[in-house]
């Protein structure tokens, strides 16, 4: 199901955080690189990592370690990097910096009435931290992470339960992100979204996804919607 009829009637709105809200590319890099350092591995460079976010960390680690989308690395080597990325992930994490009109954009569809909230595949103990350092928590009034429900993204749980919370239907729900996951998220889930082009999509467009429009940054929600 998609939804071509604009405005979109909505009752509220929730946005991904990594490559939609935050860049936090730079620092998932440079945690990655620092974990390899500490193992004695050679470095990845940034473009391949950003093409491996948005399915969580333990997602990422493995990538990282083993240079392939689908690879799995040896038990006892993932056990031991991935509180050694925790670790350097920690120390970084609250640098990441909104991308360009993301505050003036959460400023308006606020402005306008709309209900906000967060849904990441980040576990809350990052998620928690980034959104306060960054300034964003005010403006959600959920936060879904990646460990707050039995499923996270792209299953559909974290929509339907966001609806629920929102007394909304969830057709009346927008979802707004930068990849596949949340794309299949928002079909499972039967909800209308909209995506970014600067996030990080494994790499490809977000022109090839299955969504109800590509904006170039969040200004651009606002005029696609209206009140339900």
């Amino acid at each position: 199901m998609s939804f071509k009829n604009f405005p979109l009637p909505v009752q509220a709105i929730v946005i991904d955080l990594d490559g939609t809200l935050l860049h936090t590319a730079p620092e998932l890099a440079e945690s990655a690189n620092r974990m390899l350092r500490d193992m004695g591995r050679a470095p990845v460079s940034q473009d391949l990592l950003m093409s491996y976010i948005g399915n969580g960390i333990h997602w990422l680690v493995k990538r990282a370690l083993t240079g392939d989308m689908h690879a799995e690395p040896d038990e006892a080597l993932f056990d031991k990097a991935l509180p050694i990325f925790e670790k350097h992930y920690t120390e970084l994490a609250c640098d990441s910096k909104p991308f360009q009109n993301v505050v003036k954009g959460l400023d308006e569809m606020k402005a306008a009435g709309f209900r906000l909230g967060c849904i990441t595949n980040k576990v809350m103990r990052y998620t928690d931290p980034i959104l306060k350092a960054s300034g964003m928590a005010p403006y959600f009034e959920i936060v879904l992470a990646g460990d707050t429900l039995p499923e996270k993204k792209p299953h559909p749980m974290p929509l339907l339960h966001a609806a629920k919370f929102f007394g909304c239907a969830i057709e009346q729900l927008l979802l707004v992100g930068d990849s596949l996951s949340d794309a299949q998220a928002a079909r499972a889930a039967g909800c209308p979204i909209i995506c970014v082009p600067y996030g990080y999509n494994h790499g490809e467009p977000v022109e090839t996804l299955n969504v109800d429009a590509v904006i170039p940054d969040l200004t651009g929600v606002l005029p696609l919607i209206k009140r339900a």
